[in-house]
């Protein structure tokens, strides 16, 4: 397992300080506000800890409702608002120096047989003969100053491996759609939980900046202002993400200063594992 994967696992084992109540820590990032996806991941994991084991997470919708610092620790408050038949529902409240970053309602249920149907899963080429986006990020920092040199883990601990280039440093018009086959720098424990938080982590990962490509703009361009405003995701069937999944991404939709994005997420099967959905600010900042 590397030493990022690593970090990023211990960075999800939260510390429950009273009861319902648990401290997460962040990661460093290089636009100095604590990135969406660790944020939802926690508040999964502190969620988790009230739910009986044999119910699992299929699906959450969370709000940013400020931005988190990653110097200082989070604090995550669970409320149980319903245990009954199959489901289970948690209210997971962060909060950081005294106010309320985020707000997640999820909900947890026990395995049953019932109908299954799903979508196709695209035709595109296998992650094996495509470039890691580390190699790609690197190669364009390599002569660029070191207060420029990415802090931020993700793509150390995720190997993601986009079926299609995109070059935010330089960015030309494009359709609203991204490819990224994703699998973590290491394997991952046998617990099917870890490997739930560990996708809604990765899932916020390029997702609103598909939105941007129509449109000749990316985070890196000057006086652009992108974030998240919400963010929810339905987990269909079990998987294993010691092996490659791939996220499919669609931006139907950009006006009044938001952008929206969709996903599915599929394993190498072709099984649908997962969708998403998300809406966030992407604008100029005012006074342009």
């Amino acid at each position: 397992m590397s030493e990022a994967l690593s970090n990023l696992i211990e960075l999800l084992t939260l510390e429950k300080i009273d009861e319902n109540i648990y401290r997460g820590q962040s990661e460093a990032t290089d636009w100095g506000r604590v990135y969406g996806g660790q944020v939802i991941a926690q508040a999964l994991s502190a969620a988790a800890q009230q739910v009986s084991p044999e119910r699992h997470i299929h699906s959450f919708h969370s709000y940013f409702l400020r931005p988190g610092d990653p110097d200082f620790p989070i604090i995550f408050e669970v409320e149980s608002n319903l245990d009954a038949g199959t489901i289970s529902n948690r209210r997971v409240k962060a909060v950081q120096r005294g106010q309320t970053i985020f707000f997640m309602t999820s909900s947890f249920q026990l395995n049953i047989d019932s109908y299954d149907h799903q979508s196709e899963m695209p035709v595109v080429p296998p992650p094996e003969g495509l470039p890691q986006e580390l190699e790609l990020r690197e190669e364009e920092l390599r002569f660029a100053p070191e207060e420029w040199l990415p802090k931020f883990n993700a793509v150390r601990a995720i190997d993601f491996r986009a079926v299609k280039y995109y070059d935010m440093k330089n960015p030309v018009k494009g359709q609203p759609t991204k490819q990224i086959w994703m699998r973590p720098n290491g394997r991952l424990p046998d617990c099917q939980s870890i490997h739930n938080y560990l996708l809604a982590y990765a899932s916020d990962f390029f997702f609103l900046a598909t939105a941007s490509q129509p449109h000749e703009v990316s985070f890196l361009t000057e006086d652009m202002r992108m974030a998240t405003i919400d963010h929810s995701m339905w987990f269909h069937r079990p998987f294993d993400f010691n092996d490659w999944l791939l996220y499919d991404i669609d931006s139907p939709s950009a006006s009044n200063g938001r952008g929206f994005v969709r996903g599915k997420i599929y394993d190498r099967a072709g099984r649908l594992v997962a969708s998403s959905a998300q809406e966030g600010i992407m604008r100029k900042r005012r006074g342009q």
